[in-house]
């Protein structure tokens, strides 16, 4: 590593050290390539010179602040994405669920809630009416765009091809209504969420649940926080309780690997055995 490439580092961790003393969000363990590329982002955005500059403003700014916590916290989501898993989801794990009388799910990093609404109209084609979704993220921004169900229209094409390879028994544009270039969601696909602010990083267990998604979320972290993360998950899940990971993550090479068994490798969906 060179002398830039070391003060660059330097001027990284001090700006994480000064949002987390300011703010409370704490992306130090995040994989560094990751954080690397959106505080880049930043400073474009910001048409800033050097990551001191960033630091200075975004400690001082509340606009700034703000926005320098939407570029690293904002992931990407579609519905019914990876349809290949939510077709194993409901020949696989939905006939588990409906042994219980009562179902808990946690989708932990909703983002914007395409995957939270895939999840909702996916258990009710199925039946299962008794269930509590929770569907939590550390952006509070996002959270508001989620509990409106409010979508871009030129997406529903790509929706629609996802949800028929995911399974779908009914017409997707039963689920939406369109106006103007938005598709407005049915509110009653709302009735069994619970929307709320909550940070895998720092915040504790708050329930028991029978499936915990958390999908496409731990690929920004570094191995220690994967570790911390997923012992968070495995402390949240009853004993049989069902984890599904996003296509580029394991439980493979964290302490609880041996906790689970596959009920779909390449799924990435395992049962908690231990």
């Amino acid at each position: 590593m060179n002398n830039k490439q070391q003060l660059e580092e330097i001027e990284i961790r001090l700006l994480l050290d000064g949002v987390y003393e300011v703010c409370g969000y704490d992306f130090r363990s995040y994989a560094l390539a990751s954080i690397k590329r959106r505080i880049h982002k930043c400073l474009v955005d910001e048409h800033l010179e050097t990551i001191t500059d960033l630091q200075k403003k975004v400690l001082h700014d509340k606009a700034a602040m703000k926005r320098f916590l939407n570029t690293l916290t904002i992931s990407v989501t579609d519905m019914f994405r990876d349809p290949a898993f939510f077709l194993i989801f409901r020949q696989q794990v939905v006939p588990w669920l409906k042994t219980y009388p009562f179902i808990r799910i946690w989708v932990a990093g909703c983002a914007t809630g395409e995957e939270v609404y895939s999840i909702s109209i996916l258990l009710q084609e199925e039946g299962l009416n008794k269930v509590k979704i929770y569907a939590t993220d550390v952006n509070e921004d996002v959270l508001t765009k989620a509990r409106e169900g409010i979508y871009p229209i030129s997406k529903m094409k790509e929706y629609t091809a996802n949800y028929q390879k995911a399974g779908g028994i009914s017409s997707f544009s039963e689920y939406y209504v369109a106006k103007y270039d938005h598709a407005i969601f049915n509110k009653s696909l709302q009735e069994h969420i619970v929307w709320a602010h909550h940070n895998l990083v720092t915040d504790a267990s708050f329930n028991e649940f029978h499936l915990i998604l958390c999908r496409n979320v731990m690929i920004y972290f570094n191995q220690q926080l994967h570790g911390q993360v997923h012992k968070l998950l495995y402390d949240s899940l009853i004993p049989l309780g069902i984890l599904c990971l996003g296509t580029k993550e394991s439980i493979r090479f964290t302490p609880y690997q041996d906790c689970y068994e596959a009920v779909d490798e390449k799924q990435k969906i395992y049962k908690k055995v231990k």
